[in-house]
């Protein structure tokens, strides 16, 4: 196995067996960085899924529920130590990270094939993996040192049968590179990468025909939507449209822009040359 592409490895169950904590362990306070106001050392208390949360959680995750909180704490600890998360954000994991990107499973199909652009630290994908079984996911990241964070945290959490890393850009991915053969997928999502329109011109060609962009926005969605459309048309993508994941369920809802892959279009064609006429000359 390399740290360019793990395949299907034989596992314990469709998620293997879950390492790590409880989803429920009670969160502890470090009392001497609270005091001086440093950030403390990272901790798998930064992990602890708060009780106001616990049955959005329960609802997005199941009986998968600890798998995620395994997740969790890798993030709050390994996460933090090799810069893939900020020490701010450990005890905010949970509903700014985890809820938010499980909530989008709601707009992917039973079974299907997807593709995380730029996947950082496994968000969404790994989070989709863990909420969704039944998906088979590969993260499409290019940095080593982000890859090989993943590469970890798939076979620590026993999802090898399901989850892939790539190493590269999604250009590679879309077209192959270093023999490997061109990927797609039914849905391809991203979270935080570029504006819509860089965005779409990376993740629309490893879609299928057919298949979707799902991107995670804020509120800039609708902005970006408006000022963006024209360059996803070219792209053969259809009109972007907004949508509200997880509304009933987490407190605010996830933002999502999802575009269809209506057309497949290809690289532009470089421009022909000129050929000179032959036997004749220019006479100033």
């Amino acid at each position: 196995m390399t740290h360019d592409d793990i395949t299907a490895d034989a596992v314990d169950g469709p998620g293997g067996t879950p390492p790590g904590p409880s989803a429920a362990r009670p969160a502890t306070v470090d009392a001497d960085a609270e005091s001086t106001g440093r950030d403390a050392a990272p901790s798998p208390a930064d992990a602890a899924l708060p009780p106001e949360l616990a049955p959005a959680a329960l609802t997005l995750f199941g009986d998968r529920l600890d798998l995620a909180a395994a997740y969790a704490e890798l993030l709050a600890t390994d996460g933090v130590v090799r810069g893939l998360i900020g020490p701010r954000e450990a005890p905010r994991i949970w509903d700014r990270h985890l809820l938010n990107c499980a909530a989008v499973a709601e707009r992917i199909p039973s079974g299907a094939t997807v593709l995380d652009v730029g996947s950082g630290a496994g968000l969404p994908g790994l989070v989709l993996a863990i909420a969704r079984p039944d998906l088979t996911v590969t993260l499409i990241e290019p940095l080593a040192r982000r890859t090989s964070f993943l590469i970890e945290v798939v076979e620590r959490l026993g999802l090898a049968r399901s989850v892939r890393v790539f190493r590269g850009r999604a250009d590679e991915a879309a077209s192959g590179s270093s023999g490997r053969d061109p990927i797609s997928g039914d849905v391809v999502t991203a979270r935080a990468v570029a504006p819509l329109d860089r965005l779409a011109g990376w993740s629309l060609p490893l879609a299928v025909r057919g298949g979707r962009l799902l991107a995670l926005k804020g509120s800039s969605a609708a902005a970006e939507i408006e000022e963006h459309a024209e360059v996803v048309a070219r792209l053969g993508g259809g009109e972007p449209a907004v949508q509200l994941c997880g509304v009933g369920v987490i407190d605010p809802p996830t933002t999502v822009v999802e575009i269809v892959r209506e057309r497949m279009v290809g690289p532009p064609r470089p421009a022909a040359k000129k050929r000179a006429r032959s036997g004749r000359s220019r006479r100033g």
